[in-house]
């Protein structure tokens, strides 16, 4: 039998760029960055327990710009990765299939993540 030479699937030549799979893209790249939050949360822990020379360490290095950088990021993938899950799970009880709703939901996930990013901060320095 002779062998069809043709793309494997899915095949970036096939499918085009949309939305939904940059938001899916991004939920799964917030998972990963929350879980390094994790990590540092539990460091910062551990260095509360450990004494104060250990916590003022830590304190000095998030309290660094970087340091309230990488803060920044961390709160911004929580709230993202807050909103889109409760988008999954509307998804999950049969809710927001349609083309147009599922964009304007992904849309308006980021709109609130943005939002909620920028008042917790002006919250934390008030």
């Amino acid at each position: 039998m002779p062998e069809i030479k043709r793309p494997l699937s899915p095949h970036l030549a096939v499918y085009s760029w949309q939305t939904s799979n940059t938001l899916s893209i991004l939920h799964r790249m917030t998972g990963v960055a929350l879980s390094f939050a994790a990590l540092g949360l539990i460091s910062w822990i551990v260095a509360v327990a450990a004494g104060e020379a250990a916590y003022n360490r830590v304190l000095s290095v998030l309290s660094s710009p970087l340091g309230y950088l990488v803060l920044f990021g961390f709160s911004a993938s929580l709230f993202y990765h807050l909103g889109n899950g409760i988008r999954h799970l509307s998804w999950d009880a049969g809710l927001g299939f349609e083309k147009n709703f599922a964009r304007l939901s992904g849309w308006f996930t980021l709109l609130i993540a943005v939002i909620a990013t920028v008042l917790y901060w002006l919250g934390a320095f008030a």
